[in-house]
């Protein structure tokens, strides 16, 4: 009987025969610029978009709710109660997304575990997932009970075709930015067919930084039910996850989403710095961080719509040679391989983010020329 030692041993010695072995590198230092394994790079390869996990505002924020609260949250809120920074961090989230209610939740996965598995909850419900969505939202379909259908990707006449040949209850789930590849679905146009089928429409908006911003207000989104997700760990420079909906749905994730019953609660430090890059986000000093951001995107590939710019090689070898290449010049921009992106598609992920300094992109943007 083989032991599970020897299944360890063999399924590592599968990856390394697949040439997919990964290992963690030690980064040090406040990004963009720092030290990978004692080298100096510019790193391209951060979500944080705005440069706001190293803002002096969101740090002192984050100190301040350490020095209150204290550093964890001892558990569930359900369990030992949430703090005011909690309750305050909803509020302006719901405020930001135009919804009724939000709640946090300790990841942006989690956020996604929750809603998918809490909302489809018998085969009678159908859920519609872009073929592209993030690894949380396959996650969440397949912790669901609902009847599972993937739509090709951004094809709005798929996703209707399915809803219509349905005829049921129904959930439509798609990211909004794509991570891999940096584009964006048609939410106005999937709002419409959602409203016509009466299916409820969830977006993942955890790479939305420069849109698409719904504004739920608005005439194409009447008479349609959305439920918004998002994370804190991007835009907002902290951790964490939350959704945003009606009433009635944050009020059922309470009562019965178990990444939100079984798991702690966000960290007092980290709500706290959630809440700072938001008010600065939404104030004159987050718009001229997205102006910059806009910028530096246009510098790189203009006309692209956000801060995640693919550039595809093809084939393992190609982007992890492309990779050492850009290191060798002092550049961290990561090549993204199967299983994340399919074979034959590996390619390097560029990320941008408000901090880099317009020198940093221009170097960027020279190193990928004489790749």
């Amino acid at each position: 009987m083989t032991t599970w030692g020897q299944r360890v041993s063999e399924r590592l010695e599968g990856i390394r025969r697949a040439d997919q072995w990964r290992s963690i590198r030690t980064l040090d230092g406040r990004l963009p610029e720092a030290l990978l394994d004692g080298r100096s790079v510019v790193s391209f390869a951060s979500n944080d978009y705005l440069g706001l996990a190293s803002h002096p505002g969101v740090a002192a924020a984050a100190r301040d709710a350490i020095a209150r609260w204290g550093t964890g949250s001892g558990a569930s809120r359900l369990v030992v109660g949430g703090r005011p920074i909690h309750a305050e961090l909803e509020a302006d989230l719901a405020r930001w997304k135009g919804t009724e209610a939000a709640l946090v939740v300790p990841t942006g996965f989690a956020a996604n575990l929750a809603v998918l598995a809490t909302l489809a909850t018998s085969a009678e419900v159908l859920v519609v997932s872009d073929e592209l969505n993030h690894a949380s939202i396959i996650d969440g379909c397949r912790l669901g009970k609902g009847r599972l259908a993937i739509s090709r990707h951004n094809d709005v006449d798929h996703v209707e075709s399915l809803l219509a040949a349905h005829g049921g209850p129904a959930l439509v789930v798609t990211d909004t930015v794509f991570s891999m590849d940096g584009d964006v679905a048609p939410v106005e146009a999937l709002a419409s067919v959602c409203r016509t089928h009466e299916a409820l429409l969830v977006l993942d908006e955890a790479h939305a930084v420069l849109g698409p911003h719904p504004d739920l207000a608005e005439a194409p989104w009447h008479g349609v039910e959305v439920v918004r997700v998002g994370t804190l760990s991007k835009t907002l420079g902290s951790l964490g996850g939350f959704v945003a909906g009606s009433r009635d749905v944050i009020d059922l994730l309470v009562n019965a989403a178990r990444p939100f019953i079984f798991s702690t609660a966000p960290s007092p430090g980290d709500a706290g710095a959630a809440l700072a890059a938001l008010r600065i986000l939404r104030s004159a000093e987050g718009e001229a961080l997205l102006t910059t951001l806009r910028s530096h995107v246009q510098a790189v590939r203009p006309g692209h719509p956000s801060p995640i710019i693919p550039i595809v090689l093809g084939e393992e070898s190609a982007a992890l040679a492309a990779s050492a290449r850009l290191l060798e010049q002092g550049l961290l921009v990561p090549a993204i391989r199967p299983p994340t992106v399919a074979p034959g598609t590996s390619r390097l992920r560029v990320a941008l983010s408000a901090a880099h300094s317009h020198d940093q992109v221009e170097r960027l943007v020279k190193a990928l020329a004489d790749l």
